[in-house]
């Protein structure tokens, strides 16, 4: 089987339109059809029904599309292969971060390497899962890390479970709250922003706040931008959502406190590392996903 022929049938799967999938594949669209023929007459099967104006994969084309898709990921994967052992080399990587890891773990983590490998160049990509994933799969970064609780159950992924980082509330130092016991619902009045909630801690803090089965807490700010999350907090009486390695400098400046609340301990992300199965990283990437699990334990409460 012609290997770039598979790409001729993966480019008409996705397009569903002879002409465009021929641009995609920088082939004239008489020569793109005379190769999915080919492979028709190879297979003795039609792969895809051809009405007027529309194209679109029969039974037999779906079966034979699915394993050309993965037969052409194991060469990429091959290919990168190749090109990291014929360089060994540590020259740079693209990796992602949920936007809580981005500030527990990732000063610590750059700190680390930066000091290591001076020379190495490292792409930082900050988003929620879902960002993370399509950018995982079109291999635009080597693995990410955040909340994996929700990520699909794909045979493509590997995820590696980092320790848990516990999340805390914190109010400014003169915060009418900081010097006190309080609760959940105390806190929750004076509006509460964090960075985006993972549904399985909607449903933790659903039950901390008492609230009816199936209805999710109300934040007064939910973002990724967790500089715009603290400046909030410094500035007004909202009670900031996150976790003691994101907020080290302002705890021991005293410019935030911890609220005093023994039940804020249970809430606990579920963090990992996530990469594509069956993918040889980059060295460098390798040596990150290392720091990543040393600085995960040493910050872990």
């Amino acid at each position: 089987m012609d290997i770039r022929r598979l790409t001729h049938l993966v480019a008409l799967a996705d397009e569903l339109h002879f002409a465009r999938a021929a641009e995609r594949v920088h082939l004239s669209q008489p020569a793109f059809s005379r190769s999915i023929q080919a492979v028709e007459g190879e297979l003795g099967l039609r792969l895809f029904e051809r009405d007027v104006g529309e194209v679109r994969p029969t039974p037999a084309g779906e079966f034979v599309i699915e394993r050309a898709r993965r037969l052409l990921f194991q060469v990429r994967c091959t290919q990168r292969d190749f090109e990291l052992y014929g360089r060994s080399e540590l020259g740079k990587t693209a990796v992602g971060m949920g936007p809580m890891p981005a500030v527990s773990l990732m000063p610590l983590v750059m700190t680390e390497l930066r000091r290591r490998f001076p020379r190495v160049c490292v792409r930082v990509e900050v988003g929620n899962w879902q960002q993370l994933l399509k950018l995982l799969m079109a291999e635009e970064i080597e693995f990410f890390v955040a909340h994996v609780l929700a990520l699909p159950d794909a045979e493509t992924l590997e995820v590696r479970p980092l320790p848990g980082l516990r999340a805390h509330l914190f109010v400014r130092a003169g915060h009418p709250l900081a010097q006190l016991d309080c609760n959940w619902n105390e806190a929750w009045t004076f509006g509460v922003a964090v960075p985006k909630v993972p549904p399985e801690m909607k449903v933790q803090l659903a039950r901390l706040l008492g609230l009816p089965a199936g209805q999710e807490p109300e934040f007064a700010l939910e973002c990724d931008n967790f500089a715009l999350l603290r400046d909030v907090a410094m500035s007004t009486d909202t009670v900031l959502g996150a976790t003691y390695a994101a907020l080290l400098n302002d705890l021991e400046a005293g410019r935030l406190v911890p609220l005093r609340m023994p039940e804020a301990s249970s809430l606990v992300t579920n963090l990992g590392i996530v990469s594509l199965r069956h993918r040889t990283t980059s060295p460098m990437a390798g040596e990150a996903m290392a720091c990543i699990a040393r600085v995960a334990t040493e910050v872990s409460i």
